[in-house]
C-alpha cells in the first residue's frame, strides 16, 4: 500500500512538472501600437506568434508619444507604429536605448482636402495642416515641395521645419497640429498632410480620397522596435519571424489594396 502511494505521489509530482514546463513554454510579450492598420496587422501577426510558443499582449495608443516612453520604462516589450526617422529623432532627443529589429510595412502619406478636388486649386493663402512633430512635419513638407507648392532649404533634410521654406508662392499658411487629431481638422483648413494609418482610421481612403500621395519607395518604412538590453532574446526572432510570415504578407495585400505595403 505504501509502494503504491509513493508512486502515485511520484507521478502526481512528474505530471505537475509537466504541466508547469507547459505553461512556461509560451512567452508572454507586450507590443504597443498605434490604431487603425497598425493595430489591426499585430492582431494577424499575433494568432501567427501564438503557433510559434509565443503570447502578444496588443496595447494600443493614440499618439505617437507614449509607445516609446512606455517601451523605454519597461511597460511594453516591443512596439510597432513609427518610421526609423522619428525613432532616431527620439533617441536623440530623449535618450532612448531603443532599437530597430525589422521594418514592417510602408504607409504613404496623403494630403486630403473636403475642399478643394486638386493642388492646383488651392487659393491664395490657403491653410495646410501638417504633423508638428519633427520627423512627420518634415515629411508633410517634403511632400508639398514635391507637388511644387513650396521650396525647402537643401540642407533641411528629412527635418525641415515651416522655418525652411524659401518659396511660397501661393503663401500658404502651414499649421502644425499633432498628428493623430489632422484627420478632424480637415473642416477647418483647406487641405492637411495626414498619416495613412490616422487616415485610414478616420475612414480616409488613400488611393481615392488623397488628392496627393506621397511615394512608397522612401525612408519611412515602419519598424518594428525593442529595447536594446533585449536584442538577444528567444522571443525577438520569434516576434520577427511572425510577422514577416505569408499569412501577414497576404492579409496586408487583401485588406489594404495597396494604401499599406508590405516592406520585407
Amino acid at each position: 500500500m505504501q509502494r503504491r502511494l509513493i508512486l502515485k505521489l511520484v507521478a502526481l509530482v512528474g505530471a505537475a512538472a509537466l504541466f508547469t514546463g507547459a505553461a512556461q513554454a509560451d512567452e508572454v510579450i507586450k507590443v504597443g501600437v498605434t490604431g487603425g492598420p497598425h493595430a489591426q496587422l499585430m492582431e494577424v501577426v499575433k494568432g501567427v506568434a501564438a503557433r510559434q510558443g509565443l503570447t502578444l499582449k496588443i496595447i494600443e495608443f493614440s499618439d505617437y508619444v507614449q509607445p516609446n516612453a512606455a517601451l523605454a520604462g519597461g511597460d511594453l516589450d516591443a512596439n510597432s507604429y513609427q518610421h526609423e526617422p522619428y525613432l532616431q529623432a527620439q533617441i536623440k532627443d530623449r535618450g532612448y536605448k531603443l532599437l530597430k529589429i525589422a521594418d514592417t510595412v510602408t504607409y504613404p502619406m496623403g494630403i486630403y482636402s473636403k475642399k478643394v478636388k486638386s493642388l492646383a486649386e488651392l487659393p491664395a493663402g490657403a491653410k495646410i495642416a501638417v504633423p508638428n512633430d519633427p520627423t512627420n512635419g518634415g515629411r508633410a513638407l517634403l511632400l508639398l515641395q514635391k507637388q511644387g507648392l513650396l521650396k525647402l532649404r537643401p540642407e533641411a533634410g528629412l527635418k525641415a521645419t515651416p522655418l525652411d521654406i524659401v518659396s511660397n508662392p501661393k503663401k500658404l499658411k502651414i499649421i502644425e497640429l499633432d498628428a493623430a487629431q489632422i484627420p478632424r481638422s480637415l473642416g477647418d483648413v483647406d487641405a492637411a498632410a495626414v498619416n495613412t494609418n490616422f487616415a485610414m482610421e478616420a475612414g480616409l481612403k488613400p488611393k481615392q480620397d488623397a488628392i496627393a500621395l506621397e511615394d512608397p519607395k522612401g525612408p519611412y518604412v515602419n519598424i518594428l522596435v525593442i529595447r536594446a538590453v533585449d536584442r538577444n532574446k528567444p522571443w525577438v526572432a520569434k516576434l520577427i519571424a511572425a510577422y514577416h510570415s505569408p499569412e501577414v504578407k497576404q492579409y496586408i495585400e487583401n485588406k489594404y489594396g495597396g494604401a499599406v505595403i508590405a516592406a520585407w
